[in-house]
């Protein structure tokens, strides 16, 4: 079986600084991931790496086997990729339904004829639905997202990415400024997406992610210091001193 996702020897510098230094990492099909390191070591910039945002300087990223190095957004998100961002990136001024419809636009690539046939968009609609339906949203589907809680909009972030139908779902910080109620809520509902779906998470809540996590790579400076699973990074030496403080 080939890799959902793999990145090999990925490196990218700002300025001279290098932000990212020969990162590998392969994610199965359907495999629970996290990447975690001190503030400042990478994980976001390797995040946007994988998803075009940024061009990386040297290194390959695949997709179940393509090569998706110099890809576009988009063509990464037909592919089956899809992430949230650590700074939510929802329309306020739209209601929730309608950032939902506009992720199902995304990926529909029938952008030109979607507003000529009212039918079709009364099904995207439908569709919208049924992704909030997911998040536990559906009742408050027509409100506009600054009428809702930050928490509640974390998860319109999620179901719009679900909404791309992605095999490959990256979650970025998914559970930073939520009170507790809200972690566990959110929390709960990324714990029931698809088995079928891999997802990496980058995450600082530490014991929600352990929980989460079948295979961990821990990131300081730029370099990937252990990858392995919970047991073998939560022991490592390494980690405890750089990331955990022991």
């Amino acid at each position: 079986m080939s890799y959902a996702l793999e990145v090999k020897d990925l490196q990218k510098s700002f300025g001279g600084v290098a932000v990212t230094q020969n990162v590998s990492l392969q994610v199965m099909p359907g495999e629970r991931r996290l990447i975690i390191g001190p503030n400042g070591a990478g994980k976001t910039t390797l995040f946007a790496q994988i998803t075009g945002d940024i061009k990386p300087d040297s290194g390959s990223i695949t997709l179940f086997g393509k090569e998706m190095t110099s890809q576009p957004i988009h063509a990464r998100a037909h592919l089956g990729m899809s992430r949230t961002y650590q700074i939510i990136t929802l329309f306020p001024k739209d209601t929730l339904a309608h950032n939902v419809v506009l992720a199902l636009l995304g990926v529909s690539q029938r952008k030109k004829q979607i507003f000529s046939s009212m039918k079709l968009t009364d099904q995207m609609y439908d569709q919208a639905l049924e992704f909030l339906d997911h998040v536990g949203l559906k009742n408050q589907a027509y409100r506009k997202v600054t009428e809702i809680s930050y928490g509640e909009q974390r998860r319109v972030e999620i179901a719009i990415a679900l909404a791309q139908n992605p095999q490959v779902l990256l979650l970025d910080e998914p559970l930073a400024g939520l009170s507790k109620d809200e972690r566990v809520m959110v929390a709960d509902l990324i714990n029931s997406i698809s088995k079928e779906k891999a997802i990496v998470m980058i995450e600082h809540d530490m014991e929600t992610a352990l929980a989460f996590a079948e295979k961990i790579l821990v990131l300081q400076y730029g370099k990937v210091i252990v990858d392995g699973d919970r047991d073998t990074v939560i022991n490592d030496p390494k980690v405890q001193e750089v990331y955990l403080g022991h």
